[in-house]
C-alpha cells in the first residue's frame, strides 16, 4: 500500500498539531470516495473472509520482510518496544509488539482515568441526537453501539471516549481501572475502515462493523461499556485476559491483529467526563493523540 500525508491530530505530549502519515491512504480514499471503489468495498472488501485471509498472510514468515521498511517509513520508536525490526517472525508478530516494561505508566490518581489504548481520541460528555461529528449522534448512541435497549439503559446520556488505533500504533488495549466483567458478547458485522476519510462517507461504520463488547463494573468510574470495533484488514480481535476473574488497572485486556481499529468506552451519566483538552480538540473536529496510561478522563 502507498502512504501519504493525511489527517491533522493534536499531539498532547508535544503540544502541537501534526499531520498523520496514513498507511494505505490512497487506497482508502479510492475505496470510499470513488464510485467504483465504493462498489468494490461494499461487495468484496468489507467481508470478514477477506480480512481473515489477509490476516493469515500477515502470519507468514514472508510477511516479516515488510517490517524494517515499515519501521523506517513511519518512524516507529523501536527503542520503546521489545524486539528489533529483524527479530519478528511475521508482520502480525511485529504488529502486536509489546512495550518494554516501565515505558508506559498508568495514571496513579484514583480520580483520573488512564488511556486504555495508545491512540487518537475523541471525547464527549454526552452524545446528542443532533450531533454530526465524527458521525451522526444516532450512530454513537448506546443502543446502536451495544445492539440492545436493555444493555444500553445504564449508559444513556453518559460520556463517551473513542480511541482510533492506526496500523502504525501499539495494538494492545488495557483496563482503565480495577473491577470485574459483568457481561461480554460479540456482534458480527462487516469490516469497514475506521479512517476519518471512510467515516466521512459512511457514518454508520461503528454500528455495522464487527464488535466485541464487555460490560464492566469498575472501582472508581462505575459501569463501563468497553467496545472493541473490528475494521478493514483486522484479522482478529483477541481477548488475552480471563474475564472470569477480576482485573486491575493497566492489565492487558486484548489486542487486534493487523489493521486499523477502534476502542469505544461508554460511561454512566454524571460518573466521569473526558479531559477538557480532549473535549476542546473534539469541538474543533480534531483528535488528540494520547499515550497509553496517561489521563483521558476525570471522575465527577
Amino acid at each position: 500500500m502507498s502512504q501519504s500525508v493525511g489527517i491533522q491530530v493534536w499531539d498532547r505530549e508535544k503540544r502541537a498539531y501534526e499531520q498523520e502519515k496514513v498507511y494505505g491512504d490512497a487506497l482508502i480514499r479510492w475505496t470510499y470516495e470513488n464510485p467504483v471503489g465504493r462498489l468494490v468495498t461494499d461487495h468484496v472488501l468489507v467481508k470478514p473472509w477477506l480480512s481473515q485471509l489477509y490476516g493469515r498472510y500477515q502470519d507468514t514468515q514472508r510477511s516479516a520482510r515488510k517490517v524494517p521498511q515499515f519501521v523506517q517509513d513511519f518512524e516507529i520508536p523501536m527503542e520503546e518496544y521489545e524486539g528489533s525490526p529483524q527479530s519478528f517472525k511475521s508482520f502480525n508478530e511485529f504488529f502486536i509488539r509489546k512495550f518494554k516494561p516501565g515505558v508506559r505508566k498508568f495514571c496513579p490518581v484514583e480520580e483520573g482515568m488512564p488511556a486504555f489504548a495508545e491512540a487518537r481520541y475523541y471525547g464527549f460528555e454526552s452524545i446528542r441526537e443532533d450531533q454530526v461529528f465524527p458521525v451522526k449522534g444516532g450512530y454513537l448512541s448506546a443502543e446502536s453501539l451495544l445492539g440492545s435497549k436493555d444493555k444500553a439503559s445504564p449508559f444513556n446520556g453518559g460520556p463517551l471516549l473513542l480511541a482510533r488505533l492506526c496500523p502504525v500504533d501499539y495494538h494492545r488495549y488495557h483496563y482503565p481501572d480495577d473491577g470485574r466483567t459483568l457481561d461480554s458478547y460479540s456482534i458480527p458485522g462487516e469490516l469497514h475502515s475506521v479512517n476519518p476519510a471512510a467515516l466521512a462517507q459512511r457514518g454508520e461504520i461503528f454500528i455495522k462493523n464487527e464488535r466485541r463488547i464487555s460490560i464492566l463494573e469498575t472501582k472508581h468510574f462505575g459501569k463501563l461499556a468497553y467496545i472493541e470495533v473490528g475494521a478493514l484488514c483486522v484479522g482478529k480481535i483477541v481477548q488475552s485476559f480471563d474475564e472470569s476473574v477480576p482485573f486491575s488497572k493497566g492489565d492487558e485486556k486484548g489486542y487486534f491483529l493487523f489493521g486499523g481499529s477502534t476502542v469505544i468506552v461508554l460511561g454512566e451519566k454524571g460518573a466521569w467526563s473526558p479531559e477538557v483538552e480532549i473535549l476542546h480538540q473534539t469541538s474543533m473536529r480534531r483528535e488528540t493523540r494520547v499515550k497509553l496510561g496517561s489521563r483521558v478522563a476525570v471522575k465527577k
